[in-house]
């Protein structure tokens, strides 16, 4: 069987972006780089939901143009080739070996899931609150910064539910930023 793992970045009051919608903070240092690498080379599949899409879409297929940033020289390679999926009630279609799903997302995912694949869902508070909701997402990687944002797009706009989890284990990374894992309770046992 095959899983979902959700990989964000948030700060330390539990935002995603800023007032503003900045997402400028995160510093990936070398070894927070070299982790990120590892845990993106090992997923089959990139998800994302719309909005995060566009902002990753709109940098990545050109990033050598934007930066000269180690992590980003590696990454933009890898993102441009990894088969990727974009949950959308409004986009048809996308560039860069990617499938849009609009409908269906449950299925179409579960589908995905038991078909041995692993799904690395990038941020999105949306899509992240919807696939928690819906019990599909079987592993948090949350990477606090130190940061205080005073407000921005909190990390799960959804579930208006409890959901209990299990730690799984805890990391520092560059002595800067902090890793959590964690699993849905029922499944950790």
């Amino acid at each position: 069987m095959g899983r979902i793992t959700h990989f964000v970045h948030q700060s330390l009051d539990g935002y995603i972006e800023g007032p503003n919608g900045e997402f400028d903070w995160p510093v990936m240092d070398p070894e927070l780089s070299a982790y990120s690498q590892s845990l993106t080379e090992s997923a089959d599949i990139f998800l994302y939901g719309r909005v995060v899409w566009e902002m990753m879409s709109g940098f990545w297929p050109r990033a050598e143009e934007f930066s000269s940033d180690a992590h980003d020289l590696a990454f933009a390679p890898i993102w441009r080739k990894a088969s990727k999926v974009v949950v959308s009630s409004t986009l048809r279609e996308a560039d860069w070996n990617t499938r849009v799903i609009n409908t269906n997302v449950v299925e179409e995912l579960t589908a995905l899931k038991e078909s041995g694949a692993h799904l690395l869902l990038f941020g999105g508070s949306a899509l992240a609150g919807y696939l928690t909701e819906h019990r599909l997402i079987d592993e948090y990687q949350i990477f606090v910064h130190p940061v205080v944002l005073g407000g921005g797009k909190p990390v799960f706009r959804t579930p208006q539910q409890r959901l209990d989890l299990t730690l799984t284990g805890t990391r520092t990374f560059d002595d800067r930023v902090v890793l959590l894992r964690h699993e849905p309770a029922d499944r950790s046992a």
